[in-house]
């Protein structure tokens, strides 16, 4: 089975178009929930036919929803290491399913089934996780959508559910509502002014948790942070929801402070810091994806603070997605292993920044010192 990204609404990748709410500091809003189907064991428990009969029913039951009904089917174990780690990198699977680790492979009727705005991954930790993304700081539109989708399908299986304990979870930190919700922010400011520590901290005492770029298990990258709830059980989708948008708010407007602060301190040094990334970017022959995404901070930074205007939003969301290893060599038509992917890479970068400087009509720097 060969990819065909066309085939995917948006190409799976509408959730970067920069549309969304705060989108300056809020790249996306993910809200997933996890279920499983009552009478077959787990998907780490379960065998190889139990796992295709979960996909069976999942795809029969996500024909008859609204959100579901021409929804493309994407079976990962039918497709190359390459091919499945493009979908993770454009957030619609996880490492696990994808089954990019190096101690397993993808498993069985490993699955994504992609709708317009809603998804659902088969067969992963759980036998669904329903998830939602959406573009900027919309985390209680994502619900909403994915309530409704949460609801259709409910009518049509039976999800293995406990009185006491809510939906069971193959992970019992999951159990309860299987609710999981989070956005992806950029926090330069609080990183250069070194408050980034306290913030952080302060988010586990009150019961958020953060992680990198791709969620669980990944390293921060280029200032974006993935902020999201750790409790599931004992308090309900509103009561978690109301929590963590909240909480975020307040890490927007500690972000917007600190930012305010650079401007107003050392104007020269920022001014300075953000042009340097963007020459980089715009000059640069080879360029490691990390480096990449540090010096796309960077300009994200001096677009945001009015300083950058030979680029927008979008592009700089595009450059995020498109300069990661397999979507390199995907564009290129190489190997994830081809040692001129950073060349490659460097060619991008200069060829869409050169694009959007003439479409903008970008008037070079603008002096902010006295």
């Amino acid at each position: 089975m060969t990819l065909d990204l066309s085939l995917l609404p948006d190409g799976g990748i509408g959730w970067a178009d920069a549309s969304g709410p705060e989108g300056q500091i809020v790249l996306s809003s993910r809200v997933r929930l996890a279920r499983n189907l009552q009478g077959l064991p787990f998907t780490v428990r379960a065998r190889d036919d139990h796992r295709e009969a979960v996909l069976e029913q999942v795809v029969k039951a996500g024909r008859s929803t609204r959100h579901l009904a021409d929804a493309a089917v994407v079976r990962l174990d039918r497709l190359e290491r390459s091919e499945r780690q493009l979908l993770y990198e454009r957030h619609l699977v996880s490492r696990e399913l994808a089954g990019l680790d190096a101690a397993g492979g993808v498993r069985p009727a490993s699955a994504l089934l992609l709708g317009e705005t809603l998804g659902v991954m088969v067969n992963e930790e759980d036998h669904l996780r329903l998830q939602s993304l959406r573009s900027g700081f919309a985390v209680s539109e994502a619900y909403a959508e994915l309530d409704q989708l949460d609801s259709e399908l409910g009518r049509q299986l039976c999800f293995a559910f406990h009185p006491e304990f809510g939906y069971l979870t193959a992970c019992p930190t999951n159990a309860g509502t299987g609710l999981r919700a989070s956005v992806l922010i950029h926090l330069p400011g609080l990183v250069l002014t070194k408050e980034i520590g306290k913030v952080l901290q302060g988010l586990s005492q009150v019961g958020l948790t953060f992680r990198g770029l791709y969620g669980e298990g990944s390293e921060v990258v280029g200032n974006f942070f993935q902020l999201s709830n750790q409790t599931t059980l004992g308090k309900s989708e509103e009561e978690l929801l109301d929590h963590l948008v909240r909480i975020v708010r307040q890490v927007i407007e500690y972000e917007r402070l600190a930012r305010e602060k650079l401007l107003s301190d050392a104007p020269n040094v920022v001014e300075d810091k953000v042009w340097r990334a963007y020459g980089l970017l715009r000059y640069a022959r080879s360029l490691s994806f990390e480096e990449t995404m540090n010096l796309l901070s960077g300009v994200r930074l001096g677009v945001a603070l009015n300083l950058i205007n030979e680029v927008g939003v979008y592009t700089l969301n595009k450059l995020m997605i498109f300069t990661q290893p397999a979507h390199v060599a995907h564009l290129s038509g190489r190997q994830l292993s081809d040692p001129e992917l950073p060349m490659l890479r460097a060619e991008y970068v200069r060829r869409l920044l050169e694009e959007d400087a003439r479409r903008l009509g970008g008037e070079g720097p603008r002096a902010t010192g006295k």
